[in-house]
């Protein structure tokens, strides 16, 4: 093999390698940026490392559980267009799943909406799929992991 054709082959190679490094996601800001440039983003939420939301009736403990979504369709809201004092994106997801606490099938709804402040609220559901009672509804209020402050909301590119 010619060595010219080496090298090329070796410099593709670890130009592919490069491209498929997964690369956190710190910030609202950095998260605006990264959607709007197109950039597939996947969330991974440890509720363990999140709190009940406020309206959540009080329980305990916050179960230790785990969601990975990636993000495809999302709306963006800047500050005052729907008389809100902050920036927010918010986004969601619907699968079909066998119901983990119960019997048959369930589609699995969650709902993420990230504020400006780096503060997140979800919402999680089971939905009957023929007709459509829901069979849990959970909310959590978490905080964006930027590395270093073990929050529960992680985000990668």
């Amino acid at each position: 093999m010619n060595l010219k054709v080496l090298i090329l082959i070796c410099f593709l190679i670890a130009s592919w390698s490069g491209l498929a490094q997964t690369t956190r996601i710190t910030n609202f800001d950095d998260l605006m940026a990264n959607l709007n440039a197109g950039e597939q983003i996947r969330v991974v939420i440890h509720y363990a490392l999140c709190k009940w939301s406020p309206e959540q009736a009080e329980q305990s403990p916050v179960p230790d559980a785990i969601t990975g979504m990636d993000i495809d369709t999302y709306e963006y809201f800047a500050p005052g267009a729907v008389h809100n004092k902050f920036a927010f994106v918010v986004f969601a997801n619907s699968k079909l799943i066998m119901n983990p606490v119960g019997k048959g099938f369930v589609y699995n709804y969650g709902k993420v909406r990230i504020n400006a402040d780096n503060t997140v609220q979800v919402t999680a559901k089971y939905i009957h799929p023929k007709n459509f009672n829901v069979k849990m509804n959970e909310s959590f209020s978490c905080k964006l992991n930027d590395g270093t402050n073990n929050e529960g909301i992680n985000l990668f590119k």
